[in-house]
């Protein structure tokens, strides 16, 4: 008699990486719907700051301080709190993963897909906000927070390419970061904070040894401001890459 063994079916590879998506999106309430209320809440914040200040301000003055009112960095929150994001994500969900054997592969694919979902997601919301902040001449007040002079002024698909790269490079750098914590827990991030700390002021001390300060501010003008953060996508990449090196050999530990 032959025995006939049935052949394993193994989920397509888009089935596999669906389901980490779907695996970073369980708690909707820390990577969604928190970021965007802390967000209105520090819109709101700001809007009754600046009403404040140009109430307290002479007639004659206002007109100049409404002028002083972009410089606002408030919004650079949310950019800090993908970091955050990214690192809970991967390090609550790796080793449930890694629980139903979803190779680490897979698990690295499926959270960068859900990474730059993400991404686009927070892109798309700044820009309306920044939208709505121009068509309102600053919420009626003059003030800047999604338009500041950072985000780029005047073009809003420009302004949305910004929002992008720069969510991008915050959460594959906290994607890094959290591998570095699955893999060697608080000794890998110590040694990687001072390993870099290091590099920084290596590299300033280069090109202040190589007197270079006025080339670096030359290529900073040949490159332009949507140049500038379009070079943001290399360390973006070299960060992506690291956090898949790293976690491909992390043990999920408890």
């Amino acid at each position: 008699m032959t025995t006939v063994t049935a052949p394993t079916v193994t989920p397509a590879l888009g089935n596999r990486i669906l389901a980490v998506v779907r695996l970073h999106l369980t708690n909707r309430w820390t990577v969604i719907y928190l970021p965007w209320l802390i967000m209105l809440a520090i819109l709101a914040l700001n809007v009754a700051i600046w009403a404040i200040v140009l109430s307290a301000a002479a007639p004659e003055n206002r007109e100049e301080v409404r002028q002083n009112l972009g410089y606002s960095g408030a919004a650079s929150y949310m950019f800090v709190y993908m970091i955050v994001i990214a690192v809970q994500a991967i390090s609550v969900t790796f080793r449930f993963a890694q629980g139903y054997s979803v190779t680490r592969r897979d698990y690295y694919l499926g959270t960068s897909v859900a990474f730059v979902g993400f991404s686009v997601m927070f892109a798309v919301g700044l820009s309306i906000l920044a939208a709505i902040e121009e068509a309102t001449d600053g919420w009626g007040l003059g003030g800047k927070l999604f338009t500041s002079t950072v985000f780029g002024e005047g073009d809003g698909l420009a302004r949305a390419f910004v929002f992008l790269v720069l969510a991008l490079f915050f959460f594959f750098v906290g994607a890094a970061v959290a591998a570095i914590w699955v893999r060697w827990r608080a000794f890998g991030l110590t040694a990687f904070f001072v390993g870099l700390a290091f590099l920084l002021v290596g590299f300033g001390a280069l090109i202040a040894l190589t007197d270079s300060w006025v080339a670096v501010g030359e290529w900073f003008v040949a490159t332009g401001f949507l140049g500038v953060y379009a070079w943001s996508l290399v360390p973006t990449a070299i960060a992506a890459l690291t956090g898949y090196l790293v976690l491909r050999r992390a043990t999920p530990q408890g």
